[in-house]
């Protein structure tokens, strides 16, 4: 089997077949007497285990998992693989407790116009150096006046602050409610950030299906190597 029958399956080209089998994602290749590769269908079922394993697991991850099936460490492409579970896991704990954050929060009212540290403190029932601790942890960025050096807040971090005062009475953490916030950012407010939440929600079935079809195209892999 030459790399361009390996390519023309895939939509790929022949040279990502030859990078593929450099970077170990492929067995070595037999040579004929003239030079050329010559594929085995064994080279076949190593492509698809690989492009069948990036999707979930990303790039970067599938080649290890395969270049330690190539090595024989299969133990190891597993322990691999479990790490990658465990990132998924992570990200839908991360999620649900967004989301939770979210049913505790009170609605939250339009900021307008700017103000300083010491109408919002007084605002929020805070010390200054309440603000400032949630400045330097990343939950509200003020802009400094240029003439006077003062805190200038925006609607935007008045806005934040709020939230994160909010968050703060529901017991959240600080390292907890800064990603929150960034979502917030992201989204341009709580309300739009429903919808991004049920987009990431979606990312993450996806990823876990992709997931499952890799261990399938991995394991029918493992299988042909056995025969």
């Amino acid at each position: 089997m030459r790399p361009v029958d390996l390519a023309r399956e895939h939509g790929l080209s022949t040279q990502a077949i030859r990078n593929y089998e450099e970077a170990g994602i492929l067995p070595a290749a037999a040579r004929t007497a003239s030079g050329y590769r010559s594929y085995t269908p064994t080279h076949a079922h190593a492509l698809r285990a690989f492009l069948a394993l990036a999707p979930g697991h990303g790039h970067q991850t599938a080649a290890a998992i395969m270049r330690a099936v190539h090595r024989g460490a299969v133990d190891e492409a597993l322990r691999v693989i479990d790490d990658s579970h465990g990132l998924l896991l992570d990200d839908r704990r991360t999620l649900q407790a967004v989301e939770a954050a979210l049913r505790d929060l009170a609605p939250l009212p339009q900021e307008r116009g700017e103000t300083f540290i010491g109408p919002l403190s007084r605002r929020l029932g805070l010390r200054p150096a309440t603000l400032r601790k949630w400045e330097q942890a990343g939950l509200i960025r003020p802009r400094r006046d240029p003439q006077t050096g003062y805190r200038v807040y925006s609607a935007t971090d008045v806005r934040d602050a709020r939230l994160a005062h909010q968050l703060r009475r529901g017991g959240y953490l600080l390292e907890q409610i800064a990603p929150l916030i960034a979502q917030v950012r992201a989204a341009g407010g709580v309300g739009p950030l429903e919808s991004a939440l049920r987009d990431w929600q979606a990312r993450l079935s996806s990823r876990g299906r992709a997931m499952l079809s890799g261990a399938a195209a991995l394991d029918a892999y493992l299988r042909a190597r056995e025969g």
